[in-house]
């Protein structure tokens, strides 16, 4: 992932970045599944995707994306039309492995969306973040951060 623009020094933007990090490892892991017919698998890796992008999705939409959306409202409506897409394809396996046999390529293609939209914040919104926000600004998307929390583990030091 970008490491040239320094905004992994924010903890907010390391923090996202870690679990672009855990959901582009999980993703490859479904492929697995994919690839041997394992649909029980995906949907279990679905679940666990779903857990990690659920408070981080807040993060984005109530906090770095209103901060970003007077200066690039379009896309930021796109990475957030991207974001429905996806959890339609995730919240399938919420209860269990779903039935209907066009899912896990739905799944996969919903995924692939989703490893370009990672890239798309990577290189473009988060650098676009580091250059825009103000300080009050970066204040809002970390109290967004602290009110939904993660589902990562935090490193350690």
């Amino acid at each position: 992932m970008c490491e040239y623009c320094g905004c992994q020094s924010l903890t907010t933007i390391d923090d996202l970045t870690r679990e672009h990090d855990a959901v582009v490892d999980l993703i490859s892991h479904v492929r697995d599944a994919h690839r041997a017919g394992d649909a029980g698998l995906m949907a279990r890796l679905a679940r666990r995707i779903g857990a990690v992008l659920e408070p981080h999705t807040q993060v984005e939409e109530h906090g770095l994306f209103p901060a970003l959306a007077d200066e690039f409202p379009e896309q930021t409506a796109a990475l957030e039309a991207e974001h429905r897409i996806v959890e339609a394809a995730l919240e399938e396996a919420a209860a269990g492995t779903p039935r209907d046999v066009t899912w896990p390529d739905r799944l996969i293609r919903a995924l692939d969306l989703l490893r370009e939209h990672i890239l798309k914040e990577q290189d473009g919104v988060f650098p676009a973040a580091l250059a825009a926000l103000s300080t009050e600004q970066w204040e809002e998307v970390e109290a967004v951060r602290a009110r939904v929390g993660t589902r990562m583990e935090q490193p350690a030091g």
